[in-house]
C-alpha cells in the first residue's frame, strides 16, 4: 500500500456518514441475523450503522461487564459501589480498590489523551465508534424501560448503568491500548506521594533486593495468561493451501472477554472473528484474502525514568542542568460511605514531562521510592498511541497478505501483540510490529542508574533510564510513525513458505532453522531459555511436518491441526514422567516437611498415565501438583539450590534443552509427596480422571474442561485459574477465542472455532454456555462466511434496527 492510499484511508475512506465528532445526529439502519450459537452477522450500508447494530448486541449480550468497565474507566466505582470493593484486571494481574482504581483513572485518562484519541479516529473508525455508543445506548434505554425480562438480573436496576457516548469509547481504547503499561501500576501511580520537603526516607539496599525478591515476584512476572498461534504456509500443509491457527489465552471474566462477530458493509467490508469487548473492529479475525492472530508479545511498552531531585523541594527534578518544576494536579473522586453517604476525597498527584510518579513496593520492599533524593517516573508509548484503533479498520479492510503487511508497517498502532497472519495462495508472515519505546540497548548502557542492573535482572529488557538528561530522551526513528518508537525496520518480522508460529516467547524461535536476532533487548531476549509451552508448540509442527506424532501421513490438514492443538500434552511429563518412575518411586517412601509420604499408589497412576489432561486422562492432576512444586522449588537456579534438570539449556539446542529431570534432588522427590497430599486432602482420588478435576469456573452448573497450565507444567492447551481445592480446579481464564483458517479451491475461507465461556455473560441468554459445552465435548463450531452458510444455519434470528 503506497503513503498514498492509506492517507486515503485515514482521512475520510468508507461510507460518506458523519464523523463522530459533530454533535449531529446519525440515521442507523442495520440489519442482524444471529446464528445457533449466538454469533452475530451484522449487515449495513455504513460503519455507523454496523457500530450500532454491534453496540446493540454487545449490550444484549454483555451488559453488566461492559457497564461495570464503562462505570471503571469515567472513575466512578467507588461512588456507586462503595468505598471497600476493589477492582481487578486479570489480564495483567492489577487489584486495586474502588478508591484507587478512581483516583488512577482521573488522573491517567486525561482531556489530551481523549482528545488526540478521537481526533486521530479515520472516518470509518470515528463513524463506527459513534454508532457502537449510541446502539449500547439504545439497548440501555429498553432494559431500563422494562423491556427484555429477565434479563441480566445482575445489573439491570442499577443506578451505574448508564447511556454512553463516544467520549467513553475512547476512553475504553484507552484502557485497552495500556494494558501492558500503565494499567499494571493503579496503585503504584494513585499512591504515589512526596515526602516532606528537607525529607530522605530509607531505601533498601541493592543486595537486599536482589537476595529477596525473584522475576515472578515482579509486575508482569508470572501471569497464567498469554497466547499460541501457527502460520502454516503451503510447504506444511497436505493440500498446499496456508492455514492459520489462533488462540489467545485470556481471562474467562470482564471485559477481556473476546466476542465473536460478523461485519459486513457490501462492498467495502466482510471480516468474521473476535474483539474485546466494546471494540467495533475485528481484533483477530479473517477474511476471502487474509487471516491472522495475535499472542501478547515480550517487549516493554514503556520505562522507568530516575529523577534527581531538589533536596529542598521533592517536587522538582533535575533536567539538563535546572530544576524543573513537576506537575500536580489535586484529584477528586466520590466516595460512598458503608451508611450510604456520599463524600469526597482528594489527593495531589504528580506528573514529570515523561509521564505519571509512581512508587513501586514488591513484597513489602521498596523497590522505586520517592525518598527526597530521587523519585521514578513511566514514559508510556500506549498511552501515545492514537493509532490503535486506525490499525484494525485498515486491516478489516485489508485484500491481500501483502497490503496487510504494509499497513503493519505503516500505521504502527498495534500496541502489545505479535502477529502472524496469511492468505490464500501467500506465504506465512510473522511480525512484532508493536508500538516499542526507542531505547537501544546502548542508550540503557549510557543512561544507567544504580537500579539499572538490579532491574536488569528482576525484569530483563525493561529500562530505568537517567531522567536528568535530555540525552536520555528515547530516540525516534526515521520511519516510524511518531516520535520516540521504533519504526519498522528495527522490529522483527519473517516470511516463509512453511511455518511461523509464536507461544508467548520472544520472536527468537519464530522459525528454529532462521532464528531472529540482533534487536533491541526492551523488544525481547535472545538466545535464552524457552517456555516448555513454546517447546511443545515447535514440536508439535517438527513432529507433523515429519510424521513422527503418530497421525497418518505428514503435514496438515484442517482435522489433524484441530487435533493436536487440543491434544491436551503435557510437556513436562514427557520429558520427566519416566525419570520419576524409574528413579523416585522405587523408594516406596519420600521425606516431606509434613512427614514421610507413601507413594506407591501414586507411581502406579503415573506409570499408566497417558501424558495428557483430557477428560478421560487419569493422573493429570496428580502430576500438575508433582510438578508446579519441583519446577517452584528448584528455581531460580543459585549456589544453594541445585537444578531442575541435569542437562542445562543450550542455544545451540532450544527446542529441546533443557532435559533430564535431577531425580535424585531431595527436593524433587519431597514435591511428589506433597502432591499426593494435596490430592488427598482435596478429597480426590489419585486417578481420578481430569473431567471430575477440572471445571468450569464462571458458569452455573459444572462444565468439565481439558487442558492444564501452560507454561508451569508445559501444556499447549492451556486451562488457569485457583489452586486445587475440594471442587476441583475452577477454570477462569486459558483458551478463550479458538479459530482454524484455511480457503477452498475458490479462495472461500473454511474456518471452524469457539468461544470457550460461550459469547454471553448473562445467565438468562441462550448463549450463556453453549459453546462451553461444546468445546469440552471438542465439536467445533462452524463459522458461517458465506450468504448460504448463514442462511443454511438451523437456529438462524433475524432481526432490523433502524434509529
Amino acid at each position: 500500500m503506497t503513503a498514498a492510499v492509506l492517507a486515503a484511508f485515514l482521512s475520510a475512506c468508507g461510507d460518506g456518514g458523519t464523523g463522530a465528532g459533530d454533535g449531529l445526529s446519525l440515521p442507523y439502519d442495520v440489519d442482524i441475523r444471529t446464528d445457533s450459537f449466538g454469533i452475530p452477522h451484522i449487515e449495513a450500508d455504513d460503519y455507523a450503522s454496523l457500530g450500532y447494530g454491534l453496540g446493540y448486541v454487545q449490550a444484549r449480550d454483555n451488559l453488566c461487564v461492559l457497564a461495570e468497565d464503562f462505570l471503571t474507566i469515567n472513575g466512578r466505582r467507588a461512588e456507586f459501589l462503595g468505598r471497600d470493593g476493589s477492582y481487578s484486571i486479570p489480564a495483567n494481574g492489577t487489584t486495586a480498590s474502588n478508591v484507587e482504581s478512581d483516583f488512577f483513572w482521573s488522573f491517567v485518562l486525561t482531556d489530551a489523551r481523549l482528545d488526540a484519541l478521537e481526533e486521530a479516529a479515520a472516518g470509518p473508525a470515528a463513524r463506527a465508534t459513534r454508532g457502537f455508543a449510541e446502539g449500547y445506548s439504545r439497548y440501555v434505554r429498553e432494559i431500563q424501560d422494562g423491556e427484555h425480562a429477565g434479563r441480566h438480573a445482575a445489573c439491570r436496576d442499577a443506578d451505574w448503568v448508564r447511556e454512553i457516548d463516544a467520549r467513553d469509547m475512547y476512553r475504553r481504547y484507552f484502557r485497552l491500548g495500556v494494558l501492558a503499561s500503565s494499567s499494571v501500576f493503579v496503585n503504584e501511580i494513585a499512591g504515589a506521594a512526596p515526602p516532606a520537603p528537607g525529607e530522605i526516607l530509607e531505601t533498601p539496599p541493592i543486595d537486599t533486593i536482589l537476595d529477596t525478591l525473584q522475576p515472578s515476584d515482579m509486575p508482569l512476572g508470572d501471569l497464567d495468561i498469554g497466547s499460541n498461534m501457527y502460520g502454516l504456509g503451503s510447504e506444511a500443509t497436505q493440500t498446499g493451501r496456508p492455514m492459520l491457527f489462533g488462540n489467545p489465552h485470556f481471562p474467562w471474566e470482564g471485559t477481556e472477554r473476546l466476542y465473536q462477530m460478523h461485519l459486513t458493509i457490501p462492498g467495502q467490508v466482510d471480516i468474521f472473528g473476535a474483539s474485546l469487548y466494546g471494540v467495533p473492529a475485528v481484533l483477530i479475525g479473517f477474511n476471502e484474502h487474509v487471516a491472522w492472530s495475535h499472542t501478547v508479545s515480550t517487549a516493554y511498552r514503556f520505562s522507568f525514568y530516575e529523577l534527581k531531585l531538589n533536596p529542598a523541594d521533592p517536587t522538582q527534578y533535575l533536567y539538563d542542568g535546572e530544576f524543573v518544576d513537576m506537575e500536580s494536579e489535586d484529584v477528586t473522586i466520590r466516595v460512598r460511605e458503608a451508611d450510604g453517604s456520599l463524600t469526597e476525597a482528594t489527593r495531589t498527584l504528580y506528573r514529570s514531562h515523561y509521564g505519571p510518579m509512581l512508587e513501586l513496593s514488591v513484597s513489602g520492599i521498596p523497590v522505586l521510592s520517592w525518598n527526597g533524593l530521587t523519585a521514578y517516573t513511566l514514559r508510556d508509548a500506549n498511552a501515545e498511541n492514537t493509532r490503535l484503533i486506525n490499525q484494525f479498520f485498515a486491516w478489516n479492510r485489508a485484500r491481500s497478505l501483502d497490503e496487510f503487511i504494509d499497513l503493519h508497517a505503516e500505521i504502527l498502532g498495534v500496541p502489545w501483540v505479535n502477529t502472524v497472519a496469511t492468505g490464500p495462495d501467500e506465504p506465512v508472515y510473522y511480525g512484532d510490529v508493536t508500538v516499542v519505546p526507542n531505547v537501544p540497548d546502548s542508550k540503557v548502557t549510557e543512561c544507567a542508574t544504580l537500579l539499572t542492573p538490579v532491574l536488569g535482572q528482576l525484569m530483563p529488557g525493561l529500562p530505568i533510564l537517567d531522567g536528568s538528561r535530555s540525552a536520555c530522551e528515547w530516540d525516534t526513528d526515521p520511519d516510524a510513525p511518531a516520535p520516540g518508537i521504533f519504526g519498522p525496520g528495527n522490529l522483527p518480522t519473517l516470511v516463509r513458505r512453511d511455518h511461523v508460529s509464536n507461544m508467548n516467547d520472544s520472536y527468537w524461535l519464530t522459525h528454529p532453522q532462521e532464528p531472529l536476532t540482533g534487536f533491541a533487548s526492551i523488544i525481547g531476549q535472545e538466545e535464552t531459555e524457552r517456555s516448555l509451552r513454546t517447546r511443545l508448540g515447535i514440536l508439535q509442527i517438527q513432529r507433523r511436518l515429519d510424521g513422527t506424532d503418530g497421525l497418518p501421513g505428514t503435514g496438515f490438514t484442517l482435522d489433524n491441526l484441530q487435533e493436536i492443538v487440543l491434544d491436551s500434552s503435557i510437556h513436562s511429563g514427557e520429558l520427566a514422567r519416566d525419570a520419576v518412575v524409574g528413579s523416585i518411586c522405587p523408594l516406596g517412601t519420600v521425606v516431606t516437611d509434613g512427614g514421610p509420604v507413601d507413594v506407591s499408589a501414586a507411581c502406579d497412576v503415573l506409570a499408566d498415565w497417558d501424558l495428557a489432561t483430557n477428560l478421560d486422562s487419569r493422573g493429570g492432576h496428580l502430576w500438575r501438583e508433582f510438578w508446579t512444586r519441583a519446577s517452584e522449588a528448584l528455581l531460580p537456579v543459585g549456589p544453594d539450590v541445585p537444578p531442575l534438570w541435569l542437562t542445562p539449556f543450550s542455544a545451540d539446542e532450544p527446542v529441546t534443552t533443557p532435559r533430564d529431570l535431577n531425580v535424585l534432588n531431595p527436593l524433587v522427590q519431597a514435591a511428589l509427596g506433597d502432591a499426593v497430599t494435596a490430592v488427598t486432602d482435596a478429597g480426590f482420588a489419585l486417578d481420578a480422571p481430569m473431567g471430575e478435576v477440572q471445571y468450569s469456573g464462571i458458569h452455573d452448573e459444572r462444565i468439565p474442561i481439558f487442558g492444564d497450565l501452560g507454561n508451569a507444567t508445559g501444556s499447549f492447551t492451556v486451562t488457569g485459574g485457583a489452586p486445587l481445592d475440594e471442587t476441583g480446579y475452577p477454570v477462569l481464564r486459558g483458551n478463550s477465542y479458538i479459530q482454524t483458517v484455511t480457503w477452498d479451491d475458490e479462495g472461500t475461507p473454511i474456518a471452524e472455532g469457539f468461544v470457550t465461556y460461550s459469547q454471553s455473560s448473562d445467565p438468562a441468554s441462550p448463549h450463556y454456555k453453549d459453546q462451553t459445552w461444546r468445546y469440552s465435548a471438542k465439536e467445533w463450531v462452524p463459522f458461517r462466511f458465506t450468504e448460504a452458510q448463514i442462511a443454511a444455519d438451523p437456529g438462524l434470528t433475524e432481526e432490523h434496527l433502524s434509529d
